[in-house]
């Protein structure tokens, strides 16, 4: 039985929030795109192309992240990081023209990237249910992911699309604030002091890097593209059940917000069970909902898009368990910088490949059938993973 209090274990509540805003801020603009676009007189397919480098950058600037937080400290990072996504997001509100708002998006973007190849390894230096409580941290970043439209949708409802960005930026400034005055980090320093785990990579580590790496190409993508074009996706095919804004963000609101404790459930599984079997049903149940998604509307679409979320959000968790299976805490940075790398410029692809395809003449349904292809790369990745693992897992993390 899963114990509720967990979900606020005290050292995990700092390294939770963050990862909340991590999502939320990165995910405001995929509601607001289309009140911008109206403002600045263009397309919603031309408008998305400005958040591409952010999106790309969210990934790609995770190496640096990782570099800089051995050159001072993840303490810093974690702290530079709601400061940056702060004022960026404040600067974005203030936008006056594309150019100007395609950098602060930008820069969201950066200091965005900062969060997960700090927060998680951060995170993994406590082993304790190690499973569960990655799969927590996710439905935190999660929520994220599920407040983003319907917070914005709300703002743009009540105010304007430059409150939506200049409100939440306020915010993250005061949780920066928070974290300098206080040492959140001092119960994850504690744990490490105390870590007497090996220094060491686990056997056929390499041979389980290739094996993440399918699984993340696979769900780099499908994330990226569901939690971006859910918000627009259901403007567009739900306007038998309503067109208004705010209902449509409140709908895409409660997919993610439900889907995402399937986290918490595999999570807590592959503490308990074995890696290869989950994956391979995650990824069969994958192609199976999101190809309905793209030949359903209204209450069918809504239906299979939350079944099929669900086990786009149960993968995440597994990913970077494999990472604390093989990899020793002195790399772990290292390998999820890398990962975050892959995983989130994969995902930030989905914008030129939606641009193009809209400009082309194809609807949003026609991409979602495409999507529905892309994880047979998880079904392929759970092969190739070790069949030891099971016991890996045991001997390095303590569950």
């Amino acid at each position: 039985m899963l114990n509720i209090r967990i979900f606020f274990f005290k050292r995990d509540i700092p390294l939770n929030i963050a990862h909340f805003i991590d999502h939320f801020c990165m995910l405001i603009f995929a509601k607001a795109a289309y009140d911008c676009a109206i403002y600045f007189n263009t397309s919603y397919g031309e408008i998305i192309i400005y958040a591409t480098l952010g999106l790309i950058l969210f990934g790609a600037f995770a190496p640096l992240a990782s570099y800089l937080s051995k050159v001072f400290s993840r303490k810093i990072l974690l702290i530079v990081f709601p400061i940056g996504v702060g004022f960026s997001s404040i600067f974005a509100g203030f936008s006056q023209n594309l150019i100007h708002l395609g950098i602060t998006l930008t820069l969201i973007g950066i200091f965005a990237s900062i969060y997960h190849p700090v927060g998680i390894a951060m995170l993994m230096k406590n082993k304790e249910k190690l499973g569960l409580r990655l799969g927590i941290n996710g439905v935190w970043g999660n929520m994220g992911v599920a407040f983003a439209p319907l917070i914005t949708g709300l703002l743009i409802f009540y105010f304007n699309w430059r409150i939506s960005f200049i409100l939440p930026g306020m915010l993250y400034l005061f949780f920066g604030l928070w974290l300098v005055l206080t040492n959140f980090d001092e119960d994850i320093r504690e744990t490490s002091q105390n870590d007497k785990s090996k220094n060491n990579f686990a056997p056929r580590w390499k041979k389980a890097m290739i094996s993440l790496i399918l699984i993340t190409i696979a769900g780099g993508f499908t994330f990226g593209s569901l939690t971006f074009l859910i918000p627009r996706y259901f403007d567009i095919y739900m306007s038998e059940m309503t067109k208004n804004i705010f209902i449509t963000g409140l709908l895409a609101s409660a997919v993610y917000a439900i889907a995402s404790f399937a986290q918490v459930i595999s999570g807590w599984l592959v503490d308990k069970k074995g890696y290869r079997t989950i994956l391979i049903y995650i990824g069969i149940f994958q192609i199976l909902f999101i190809f309905l998604t793209s030949q359903s509307e209204n209450l069918y679409l809504f239906i299979f898009m939350l079944l099929g979320m669900a086990f786009v959000f149960s993968q995440i968790p597994i990913s970077d368990i494999i990472i604390s299976a093989y990899i020793p805490d002195e790399s772990r940075s290292e390998f999820l910088s890398i990962k975050y790398v892959l995983n989130l410029c994969i995902g930030a692809l989905i914008l030129p490949v939606t641009g193009f395809l809209l400009k082309i003449g194809f609807e949003l349904n026609f991409l979602f059938f495409l999507l529905s292809f892309f994880p047979l790369l998880v079904i392929l990745g759970a092969f190739i993973l070790p069949s030891d693992i099971n016991k890996i897992k045991k001997k390095h993390i303590n569950i």
